[in-house]
């Protein structure tokens, strides 16, 4: 007997609230950690303000290297890491650790790419008057490259989502589960269009509003 529409609502809106679990708190992780290593990537590259290049070289190889793996791949590759962190290899506590792994590399180049497109004036302006690298990179670096910085946190939260749904699709709960459980294996096409139509919401609901904050952090620049 198959699931009506009806029926499923249930058990979509704990999808649902699966699915923003996981990209929520994958989103603070990732934003955290790939801040930290994409400013730490441009201090010691070429140019930067803590000239290191070994440290620039094996950082540069570790998020090429994030960067080229697959995530249905990295999801199978870090079992042994979530069941560490998490204490379990499924549900949606335990995609955590693979989403967060998967779009940090990824976050680290948006960084890069943000703060490289920061006035170079700036800065020697800033150390003109006795700035420190902490007071650059807060006061400077960061803020200036707010609106990218925005954007760059939209199309993570974005691809998390995708991310996400392929990760129901090994146990790791969410709206990828409920259109594989409820819908494909069940050969429920109506059930499997809701769980698309929830995603596409969803991920236009994010871009709407990232695209929001970008503007007007321009625009605050601009006026500035």
């Amino acid at each position: 007997m198959k699931t009506t529409p009806t029926d499923a609502l249930p058990e979509v809106w704990q999808a649902l609230g699966e699915t923003v679990l996981m990209v929520g708190v994958a989103s603070v992780c990732t934003v955290l950690i790939g801040t930290l290593v994409g400013v730490l990537f441009v201090l010691t590259g070429s140019g930067g303000l803590w000239r290191q290049p070994v440290i620039n070289t094996v950082l540069g190889m570790v998020i090429n290297i994030g960067r080229s793996l697959p995530f249905i791949i990295l999801l199978i590759v870090v079992i042994p890491v979530t069941r560490l962190i998490a204490g379990t290899a499924i549900g949606p506590v335990a995609a955590i650790v693979p989403l967060t792994l998967g779009s940090v590399p990824f976050f680290a180049r948006v960084v890069e790419t943000a703060l490289r497109e920061v006035s170079r004036g700036k800065v020697e302006a800033a150390q003109g008057m006795g700035a420190t690298r902490g007071d650059i990179v807060l006061k400077v670096l960061l803020p200036e490259a707010a609106p990218g910085l925005v954007a760059g946190i939209t199309l993570t939260v974005v691809m998390l989502i995708g991310f996400s749904a392929m990760a129901g699709t090994i146990g790791g709960g969410g709206l990828g589960d409920f259109a594989l459980r409820y819908g494909y294996q069940r050969f429920n096409t109506p059930v499997l269009l809701i769980a698309v139509v929830v995603l596409i919401v969803l991920v236009q609901g994010i871009q709407s509003l990232g695209d929001l904050l970008v503007r007007r952090l321009a625009h605050r620049r601009s006026t500035a």
